[in-house]
């Protein structure tokens, strides 16, 4: 279960709801099963985590601010909106000169990875699929029993009908604005800003020009 119940059908921001603390490193688990974990972590400036090896991949999705992932002899520098993977079974840490704040998605050994996805290079969820005129493009991410990472675009005049998803739901929009519909109340997201359905709750999206968005779902009973 992702612990956020105060988040259900609010608009908020991961960054604005988890602000450096002045000299220290800060993580709020959300979600944590055996199968994969959310935890959301902030970085006052010029602190930082010193490299750990893990038996699984993590996704590092960077809200604010600039964050460096280094290891012996090699470093990445993620601005805001930008990811990477972190490799298995090689040390890895994470550093920040200005403040970051920033989300980490830890996946199970042998997780189901959609093949433009490279270990330890910097990408944006928003370049991984494009606008197609008057259509909704999708894109698995991570495909799993216990999770699904999706992106989308919405063509200027698309949506997504009402419906319900049989697991918790939480939305990063990438680009644009939309309008999420929530168990009966409109509400208007853009870039940078994050939702939350909770199990079963009915909701649409309807696109407000062109807009795009990550969708990571949960699927354990």
């Amino acid at each position: 279960m992702i612990v956020l119940k105060d988040f259900d059908g609010v608009v908020f921001s991961i960054a604005r709801e988890n602000e450096p603390v002045d000299g220290c490193t800060v993580s709020r688990p959300v979600h944590d099963t055996q199968d994969f974990g959310i935890s959301w972590f902030s970085l006052a400036h010029d602190t930082d985590i010193s490299p750990e090896s893990y038996p699984h991949r993590k996704i590092i999705v960077n809200a604010s601010g600039g964050l460096v992932m280094y290891s012996p002899g090699h470093e990445l520098t993620l601005n805001e909106g930008d990811c990477i993977i972190t490799p298995a079974n090689i040390p890895a840490g994470f550093r920040t000169s200005t403040g970051s704040t920033y989300t980490e998605i830890r996946l199970k050994e042998g997780v189901n990875m959609n093949k433009a996805l490279h270990d330890g290079e910097v990408f944006r969820l928003s370049e991984l699929v494009p606008y197609q005129s008057g259509r909704i493009v999708n894109m698995d991410l991570v495909n799993d029993p216990a999770m699904k990472f999706v992106v989308m675009s919405f063509d200027e005049g698309t949506g997504l009908s009402e419906h319900s998803a049989p697991g918790e739901a939480l939305v990063f929009a990438l680009d644009g604005e939309a309008v999420i519909g929530y168990e009966g109340k409109e509400h208007h997201i853009k870039a940078g800003e994050n939702f939350k359905f909770a199990k079963n709750g009915r909701h649409f999206v309807r696109a407000q020009g062109k807009f795009k968005m990550a969708l990571l779902l949960t699927l354990e009973d």
